[in-house]
């Protein structure tokens, strides 16, 4: 008995090191992923809503299996401006040592975290900041899956001739048009790509008018508008200065032929409420939204499911889904390239293709050697009856355009 007890004890302690080595090895297999966006401060509401998507995205590859049979798990980082960026993008990845990061929304957030992050030799993925710059300055490890300021803004010039001058049934060359933007990083490049594609097209541009996000007054600006006739107003905003355009404008007794925002304070049902009927009529480019054609969109329907599911609510805008959608593809690169290597994946990075119209945001994947998606797109959606729907292109449209109220 006395030779059988020590045998016991031995096999006893001998399972419970294994079990224990058991879970120190499942817990290894996780692959921690950062998840950098503004959750709090100004930007919050779409940050929130950016990163919602990347949860659904990453619950959905986790009850697939994860990658390679590693669980996801997502390691969130608050970034409300380029300071708070670069202390996150340290945090991630030398302290809770991610294999990758996505973010992140908001441009400069971008482009201040991915600075650390190419420097740590982590792989970035953005999902949703708008900026051409980021991809320009000749990062190894950066990669954008979403369309850019540039694509805003062809899509706005495009949006005015091919579709508000028919429904106007007017030359588009004949129309007054003016360019207002927040004069920060993102309305800037848009506004300079606006006016540089009118120039080509022979438009007639009569007011270049930047000003302050965070204006609390846009009554002079306005009545250069009205002052210059203007027909056709091109207005690349956040939320608050959209709503407050609409409302000064209002008690100006300024009412364009059309207005063409770029940009999520466009898209949000809650600008919509807060501008009431004057919002009727009024032309979006932005990141697909949900109301769309699914023929254009496979998978989209899922999504919207999905989403109601988790939140308990309708999407609040394209951002979710887009970010839905690149980071299901960057989850595919991390699954195809077998190593968390950085080179490997950059490798699975730019042999990763789609075809255009295969996913629920309708776009493709096909990465150029800077990391930008070359088949990401924005649409034109019109606000009708207090609802944002899509009405180009012809692909994904669920409506015609009507004109504004």
């Amino acid at each position: 008995m006395s030779s059988t007890f020590p045998r016991t004890a031995l096999r006893g302690l001998l399972g419970a090191c294994l079990a224990s080595l058991s879970v120190g090895a499942a817990h290894a297999a996780d692959l921690k992923i950062g998840a950098l966006f503004p959750f709090s401060g100004g930007l919050a509401l779409l940050g929130e809503e950016s990163y919602r998507g990347v949860q659904l995205a990453v619950d959905e590859r986790n009850a697939a299996g994860g990658v390679n049979g590693d669980k996801v798990v997502l390691v969130k980082a608050d970034a409300v401006d380029a300071n708070q960026a670069v202390g996150e993008a340290r945090r991630l990845t030398s302290v809770e040592n991610v294999t990758a990061v996505f973010g992140s929304y908001s441009s400069a957030v971008s482009s201040a975290a991915t600075q650390v992050t190419e420097l740590a030799g982590v792989p970035f993925f953005e999902l949703g900041a708008t900026a051409d710059t980021i991809t320009s300055r000749g990062f190894k490890y950066l990669y954008r899956s979403n369309s850019t300021t540039k694509t805003f803004a062809d899509s706005t010039l495009e949006a005015l001739t091919k579709v508000v001058a028919p429904q106007l049934k007017v030359d588009p060359k004949s129309l007054k048009i003016a360019i207002i933007a927040e004069d920060g990083p993102y309305g800037t490049l848009v506004s300079g790509f606006q006016k540089e594609g009118a120039k080509k097209l022979g438009l007639n541009v009569v007011q270049v008018l930047p000003y302050s996000a965070k204006s609390v007054d846009l009554s002079s600006l306005i009545l250069r508008l009205k002052g210059a006739d203007v027909d056709v107003v091109l207005q690349t905003a956040y939320q608050n200065d959209a709503i407050l355009f609409f409302r000064q404008a209002a008690q100006a007794g300024f009412k364009p032929k059309a207005v063409i925002g770029a940009g999520g304070g466009y898209s949000l049902a809650d600008t919509a409420k807060a501008v009431g009927a004057p919002m009727n009529g009024v032309y979006d480019i932005d990141f697909p939204q949900v109301a769309m054609n699914e023929k254009g969109a496979p998978g989209l329907d899922t999504f919207t499911t999905e989403y109601q599911k988790h939140f308990g609510m309708a999407p609040r805008s394209g951002h979710s889904l887009v970010n839905y959608v690149g980071a299901k593809a960057f989850l595919d690169v991390l699954a195809n390239a077998k190593s968390t290597d950085k080179d490997k994946i950059r490798a699975a990075v730019l042999a990763y293709k789609k075809a255009t119209g295969s996913t629920a945001a309708g776009w493709g994947f096909q990465f150029a050697d800077n990391g930008q998606n070359q088949l990401a797109t924005t649409n034109v959606m019109q606000w009708q009856g207090g609802k944002l729907v899509t009405v180009y292109p012809e692909s994904v449209a669920i409506a015609k355009p009507v004109a504004a109220q």
